[in-house]
């Protein structure tokens, strides 16, 4: 099952306090909306998402469709397909993606620990 590129979504307080923090760890924005609350930020190929006011934990992020640089990928699988996939072998979803749309569209599980885990697809 491949969910797409990664990231860690990080359920910030201050966004420019956050961000001027991870620069100085190496991490360089380029993707995200600081006006919106919410930047991604890259070192090489490690990707965290800085999210003010959007999430109410810290979250792993899926992302079919899309490489690690947030280029849309030629092939892939589609989310409707991961979330039957995933529904299945048992999974339990807090929100589910309609699986008789198309295009764009997200998913939230959450495991044993109770971490959250967001696939949003883009594409």
């Amino acid at each position: 099952m491949e969910l797409g590129a990664f990231s860690v979504s990080l359920a910030v307080k201050d966004l420019e306090a956050s961000r001027q923090f991870y620069e100085k760890l190496g991490f360089v924005p380029f993707f995200g909306e600081a006006s919106q609350n919410w930047l991604i930020l890259r070192n090489g190929d490690k990707v965290i998402g800085l999210f003010q006011g959007m999430f109410e934990r810290n979250t792993l992020t899926f992302n079919p469709g899309w490489d690690g640089e947030a280029r849309p990928l030629e092939s892939f699988t589609d989310i409707r397909d991961l979330q039957r996939q995933l529904k299945a072998a048992g999974i339990e979803f807090v929100a589910e993606v309609d699986e008789d749309g198309s295009g764009p569209g997200s998913f939230v599980v959450v495991d044993p620990d109770g971490n959250p885990i967001f696939v949003d697809q883009h594409v």
